[in-house]
């Protein structure tokens, strides 16, 4: 059962990526793109530069997020000509983003059926679509309160505070999650809402400096879209695996 389950998680998160990369080419690649061509520019009222700009191609915020986030590389800029310089070993934009989310999709696939086999319950397609919502909320919409997604030429804070706040406010949050979610009793339900808030209490690292040359509202469009596609991902990905489930499992 614990093999048939984790092949299944395998399957449902190739098929999540190879979903969320179609979703990122139509609506949010093109905002990508065209707040790329506001790079250069000088900001309203901005001094030079000191502050961490998404645009830095040298941190590894990028990569980290490309590793563990369906926001994959063509979400970050990479400095030189989109599809010629290539972004993951030499790759173009696209190919890139297909191989990361896919890498992305099994691995929280993965994830996903290691904790239904912990708990005993792995994802139906009766709960499949509960077991992705928890999922989307802990490792995307909470952490997004504090650290919403940003596009290129957006101003940012130092990256390892960034770096560490969004990991502490994941793991959080998918505590806080499932102790609301599995436990029973107020005292569970009470301290899950506790380790939901103490991350947003402490707050997020935030640049001293928000001007940006990208216009606001273009930005307010990305993190719409970034949450959306990521909400359909994890949707796709607890659909795909409790109806693999359901129809492997009951065979097992």
């Amino acid at each position: 059962m614990i093999v048939k389950t984790l092949l299944a998680a395998i399957c449902a998160g190739l098929m999540a990526g190879l979903f969320m990369t179609a979703a990122q080419e139509l609506r949010v690649v093109p905002l990508i793109l065209q707040a790329e061509t506001f790079e250069g520019e000088p900001a309203p009222g901005a001094s030079p530069a000191h502050e961490h700009s998404s645009l830095d191609s040298s941190s590894l915020f990028p990569s980290l997020t490309s590793a563990i986030l369906p926001i994959t590389p063509a979400y970050a800029h990479d400095g030189e000509t989109h599809e010629g310089g290539g972004i993951l070993f030499g790759m173009g934009r696209f190919s890139g983003t297909l191989i990361a989310n896919l890498v992305t999709g099994a691995g929280f696939g993965l994830l996903l059926g290691g904790l239904g086999i912990l708990t005993g319950s792995p994802p139906s397609l009766r709960t499949g679509l509960t077991w992705g919502a928890l999922g989307w909320l802990a490792v995307h919409m909470l952490p997004a309160l504090g650290l919403p997604p940003e596009l290129p030429g957006f101003p940012a804070a130092d990256l390892s505070e960034r770096q560490t706040w969004w990991l502490v406010t994941t793991a959080l949050s998918a505590l806080g999650l499932g102790l609301i979610a599995l436990r029973p009793g107020v005292v569970a339900k009470g301290a899950g809402s506790v380790l939901l808030a103490l991350p947003h209490l402490y707050g997020a690292p935030q640049p001293a400096d928000i001007a940006s040359p990208v216009p606001a509202v273009l930005g307010a469009e990305f993190a719409v879209a970034a949450l959306a596609t990521t909400l359909a991902f994890w949707l796709v990905l607890g659909s795909v695996s409790g109806a693999i489930n359901d129809r492997f499992l009951k065979t097992a």
